[in-house]
């Protein structure tokens, strides 16, 4: 069985890759392991009205120092659509969803919109592969985060487009502990934890400490350093 938390061990594939990247904590470890596995990799951040724009700055800051090109694609006309809290400055970010209802940081969507937007990019440059961060253990009651939400999509783009295009997913089954465990194995750990942005206030690294977003990774990264003193301790 292949390790799922696996850092760059594997050849680079052949081929280019897209990453769907907001400079936050899951696609920046996406974008350092794609680069860890691709020829070629380019980045693609949409703008589409989210209430922690600073995450534009910091999207296009890590793609320049990684020395990636960084595509940023205009999707106001989601944020003019969707009703969450992301998307409306006059909406409180709830701690958690209403009983029976999704998270008010729900954008709806999103996901579906920027896959196949990202999709249309990859033809364009000649990529095969998109690579984005979402995930089904820690995905926060987002539907179109759900791996059988991905994998659909996957046949109808390739469908609509007469493409062969793969969709990959490397953090689908990972909890935000062994999230934070790839990124170090990645060697990005440090990186990863002082210079992305995570949070929905939109203060980087550790955040506000008090949106859903910061409290997810706070509780992950405190399990990831406790486990890792742990072994370090083990081992005298």
């Amino acid at each position: 069985m292949v390790d799922r938390l696996e850092g760059g061990s594997l050849d680079k594939r052949k081929g280019k890759a897209v990453v769907v990247f907001s400079g936050g904590q899951d696609s920046t470890t996406c974008l350092f392991w794609a680069l860890q596995r691709y020829e070629e990799v380019e980045a693609v951040t949409f703008r589409y009205g989210q209430r922690h724009a600073l995450e534009l700055e910091c999207a296009a800051s890590i793609a320049a120092e990684l020395g990636v090109r960084h595509h940023v694609l205009d999707m106001s006309l989601l944020g003019q659509l969707a009703p969450s809290s992301l998307t409306r400055s006059d909406v409180a970010v709830a701690d958690a969803a209403e009983e029976g209802g999704l998270p008010n940081t729900f954008v709806p969507g999103r996901n579906l919109l920027f896959l196949s937007f990202a999709a249309v990019l990859a033809q364009g440059v000649g990529a095969k592969t998109i690579v984005t961060g979402v995930c089904e253990t820690d995905f926060s009651g987002y539907p179109d985060c759900r791996n059988v939400f991905i994998q659909s999509l996957n046949v109808s783009l390739n469908l609509a487009m007469d493409e062969t295009f793969v969709i990959e997913t490397p953090l689908m089954w990972l909890d935000k502990e062994q999230t934070w465990e790839l990124a170090d194995r990645l060697g990005a750990f440090e990186f990863v934890r002082e210079r992305t942005l995570t949070c929905y206030n939109g203060i980087p690294a550790d955040g506000c400490g008090e949106c859903p977003a910061c409290k997810l990774r706070r509780a992950g990264l405190d399990k990831y350093m406790a486990r890792r003193g742990a072994k370090e301790a083990a081992r005298g």
